[in-house]
């Protein structure tokens, strides 16, 4: 990717998250761990962010969150949930495919220009499907999920040309907004369809992407019977802790190519840290480490049996 020129030539960075319950975010330290493999000095550090800030549609917390941190001397931010649209409004400018997605999670103060917000989450999903599927063609997609990871990644899938793609939310005004919107950027076949109809779907479809909460741990399950894969197909997670969801593993007993969620996760920060610093990031490196933080927390909090 093309990454922007950094604030000013150092090697020394300080760099925030900003969202609500950031503090058990893995992104943190898979950004330190990369900085001081480029021997940086690298500062990465969550902020908080009440929900109740938000209760009246207001950004001005966050206008005030963006100006201490450039006076605080902050290089940039990654912003999540719940103010990736919330920040819009607050930049100077904005990337090809934050504009497109109208979306942010990714800020850096320019000298020059203010602050320029990115989006690595259409490129991280875009990312972790070339690493699968290599130079093959998505096909027909079906994406589960209309939210705001289901808006990057029906983005990512119709930036890599994907042949047919259904959205399925069970929101579904919702779903039909993102398919206006994947209309007005690209052309690509696209449209909505109900819970209820996903067995239906799957059965003509190549792929399919879940892009709800369902897999989380806090969330058990699947976000739709997977009694209708079969091993033809290839099935993407971007649910990523734990790993092996509860659709992953279902997804591998019927033989079908399993993308398993840590793939968009590190590019999606491998990017952030090439937009920050203006060198590319060791993406096979950042993936061990997140292998390896995961891990380390499933171990932490696995219950012993007696």
């Amino acid at each position: 990717m093309n990454a922007a020129t950094p604030r000013r030539r150092h090697r020394s960075y300080l760099i925030g998250l900003i969202g609500h319950g950031v503090w058990p975010s893995l992104t943190p330290p898979m950004h330190e761990h990369e900085g001081r493999r480029h021997g940086m000095n690298y500062v990465y550090r969550p902020v908080e962010f009440n929900l109740s800030d938000l209760s009246d549609g207001s950004p001005e917390r966050l206008r005030a969150l963006l100006e201490w941190a450039q006076t605080l001397g902050f290089d940039g931010l990654n912003i999540t949930h719940p103010l990736k649209q919330t920040v819009l409004p607050l930049v100077d400018d904005l990337s090809g495919t934050a504009r497109s997605i109208g979306a942010v999670n990714t800020i850096v103060f320019d000298s020059e220009r203010g602050l320029i917000g990115h989006n690595t989450d259409v490129t991280g999903f875009r990312a972790s499907l070339d690493d699968a599927l290599a130079a093959a063609p998505c096909g027909r997609v079906v994406l589960v999920g209309a939210g705001g990871a289901g808006s990057a990644v029906a983005h990512g899938l119709a930036g890599r040309g994907v042949e047919s793609l259904v959205i399925v939310d069970v929101d579904e005004r919702r779903a039909e907004c993102l398919v206006d919107d994947i209309r007005c950027e690209y052309t690509v076949e696209v449209s909505s369809a109900r819970p209820d109809d996903v067995g239906r779907l799957l059965g003509q479809a190549d792929g399919v992407v879940n892009a709800t909460p369902f897999g989380m741990s806090h969330h058990p399950g699947t976000p739709f019977d997977t009694d209708a894969l079969t091993g033809d197909m290839w099935v993407s997670d971007i649910v990523y802790r734990p790993v092996e969801t509860q659709l992953v593993r279902r997804a591998r007993a019927h033989g079908c190519r399993v993308i398993v969620g840590l793939g968009m996760a590190m590019h999606q920060a491998a990017d952030a840290f090439e937009i920050f610093t203006g060198e590319a990031a060791d993406r096979s490196a950042m993936l061990s480490d997140l292998r390896s933080l995961i891990e380390t927390e499933e171990a932490h909090t696995r219950v012993p049996r007696p």
